[in-house]
This record gives C-alpha cells, sequence and structure tokens, in this order.
C-alpha cells in the first residue's frame, strides 16, 4: 500500500459499510409488523349499494354492509361559507357497536357545518340562568357600529 486510505476490495471504506448495514437494519426493523398492531381485516361485503348522482347537482346514496353497517344521504347545491356555493345534505349511518349496541346517529351539512344527532353522543349542559340573561340583554341591545356616537355621552 502506498499510505493512502485503506479500502476493502469493492472500493467501499469501513464507515460506508457500517452505514449501509445500519441502513438496512433500520429499514428491516421498521417495516416488520409492529407488536399489538391489528392484522389485515378481511374486506367487508357491501350486501346493498344504490347511487344516484344527478346533473342539477343533486345526489343521493344508500349502502349496507355484510357487518350492519348503513348509510344514506341525500343532498343539493345549497349555501356554503358567507358568499360561497356549497351542498346541504341530510343523512344518516348506523353500526354495531364492540359492545353489541346499534349506534345510530343522523345529521345535516350545510352552510352550519356538520351537525350530528344520536342517543349516544354527548349533549351540552343546559346555559346557566345569569348567561342566558346576559345573551339576551345584548341580543336586545347591541353594541353601536365602531365609530358611531354611544348614546348617553
Amino acid at each position: 500500500m502506498d499510505g493512502s486510505h485503506s479500502h476493502s476490495a469493492t472500493g467501499a471504506s469501513p464507515v460506508s459499510i457500517i452505514l449501509l448495514v445500519l441502513v438496512c437494519v433500520v429499514a428491516a426493523a421498521s417495516a416488520r409488523p409492529q407488536r399489538g398492531a391489528p392484522a389485515a381485516a378481511e374486506p367487508i361485503a357491501i350486501v346493498n349499494l344504490q347511487s344516484e348522482v344527478n346533473l342539477d347537482g343533486t345526489f343521493s346514496y344508500t349502502y349496507e354492509s355484510a357487518n350492519g353497517i348503513k348509510a344514506e344521504a341525500r343532498g343539493q347545491p345549497g349555501q356554503g361559507p358567507p358568499g360561497e356555493e356549497g351542498e346541504s345534505v341530510q343523512g344518516s349511518f348506523s353500526y354495531v357497536g364492540d359492545d353489541g349496541q346499534t349506534y345510530s346517529v343522523t345529521y345535516t351539512a350545510d352552510e352550519n357545518g356538520f351537525v350530528p344527532a344520536g342517543a349516544h353522543l354527548p349533549t351540552p349542559p343546559p346555559i346557566p340562568e345569569a348567561i342566558q340573561r346576559a345573551l339576551e340583554f345584548n341580543e336586545k341591545n347591541p353594541e353601536p357600529e365602531e365609530g358611531a356616537p354611544r348614546k348617553g355621552r
């Protein structure tokens, strides 16, 4: 050897070989199935499917799967966020939970957002009486526009 850096017969330095082996080990470890990860499930058959999409923007669909999931929706063009077009959709879905109980949700989705309803969904607590009175007062006595003179000053 002439005193230059030592290389293996392939021309790669020992550091390059170690890095390559390390990368391969990390890749192999991350590719293996993780402990506790659910096994890939078999596809669930759709036993009923009806769908209609019309040129005027209206649509409807309904489906049911072999595991008891059911869904349906219908929609039409509607008002979106201020100044924009959107869709107005009404629908429902149901499924059987791990506890064996059937859970059902009905919903609307329109300019007011997604609004679900179901017996199992949490509901907000009632508004305290003092807060309700304050809200009613504010509604009856709106603040003047910015820059407008205030009454009584």
